[in-house]
């Protein structure tokens, strides 16, 4: 019989996130019952058609039961709905963690509108992700190996372990900060790169026809890989710029003298200059490699990585 760490798991929006996670939950035999909500009726069916759920309904009103552990993995910009239903439907002790990409934003609509003492919440950011959206592009493998980062209103109570140890069951390796500091992080390594995805995609769309047919003909890696970011979900990264607009603009303020400072050394011929930066950025990409985060999140890679070697 196997030992499940929780009965009745409830996953509030069941799209790419939502949906892995229910695969890895039942994959790793963590949850003896997944059920899920989201508003989307055609959702909903997709995942009825895939088997990912025990049942999904459009309405937390729509449940009878209660739940041990509840994930919000919807738009942030939702999270604060959530939880006022939450404080009026949970009636026992709960887990409740999220997946949202901004902390300061989610625990300040947490403690605006949550008073009940049952839910135990503990905020959670598992980095992992495709450009891809939907339940039908879930997969269980897809927090292997990947970096999780909690944030805890109070990380010496015993919700804070159980859900550090949840992530860690489907494959996570945990890092604990401080929320404003995380937004700063995430506004560098995951905000700022997908706002400059976005970016070059638009400026390359309204080129003159002739031109913007031969750029999107002949695109190169590099540009190709702009493209993949900028076909993410456009309602959560509109939700993360509107969530974490300080740290953004912050980080963006430095990005911004950076690029004017390489432009300048263009325009002056400044080779050296050129050199040096990309040599030092170089170095940047073999420390991502030497912490295995540089790869895809593509579930075949690790099988792809033992065959070469």
């Amino acid at each position: 019989m196997t030992d499940f760490l929780f009965h009745n798991t409830l996953i509030v929006g069941v799209g790419l996130i939502g949906s892995s996670i229910a695969r890895a939950l039942r994959e790793h035999g963590i949850s003896s019952e997944i059920h899920g909500i989201d508003n989307n009726g055609d959702v909903l069916a997709k995942c009825k058609d895939l088997n990912i759920l025990t049942s999904g309904k459009k309405n937390l009103e729509n449940f009878n039961n209660q739940f041990d552990l509840i994930i919000i993995c919807s738009p942030l910009s939702t999270y604060k709905t959530i939880f006022s239903s939450l404080n009026n439907f949970v009636k026992q002790p709960t887990l409740v963690t999220d997946v949202g990409s901004t902390k300061v934003s989610v625990i300040q609509d947490y403690k605006d509108v949550c008073n009940n003492k049952n839910i135990q919440f503990v905020p959670s950011h598992p980095i992992a992700g495709i450009e891809k959206s939907g339940p039908e592009y879930g997969f269980a493998k897809l927090f292997e190996n990947r970096f999780c980062i909690l944030t805890p209103i109070n990380k010496n109570d015993d919700s804070f372990n159980r859900i550090k140890y949840f992530w860690e069951r489907i494959g996570m390796q945990i890092e604990i900060m401080e929320a404003r500091h995380h937004d700063r992080v995430l506004a560098m390594t995951s905000h700022i790169p997908q706002l400059i995805a976005y970016s070059i995609v638009f400026t390359a769309n309204e080129l003159e026809s002739h031109i913007r047919d031969e750029v999107l003909k002949y695109s190169a890696a590099g540009f190709r890989d702009f493209t993949r970011l900028a076909g993410s979900d456009p309602t959560m990264w509109r939700d993360i710029y509107v969530m974490n607009k300080d740290a953004v603009i912050e980080m963006l303020g430095r990005f911004t003298e950076d690029l004017s400072t390489l432009q300048k050394a263009i325009r002056n011929n400044d080779s050296k200059f050129l050199e040096n930066t990309f040599s030092s950025t170089k170095k940047i990409r073999k420390i991502i490699e030497d912490l295995g985060q540089a790869g895809s999140f593509d579930p075949t890679e690790s099988l792809k990585s033992k065959k070469k070697s």
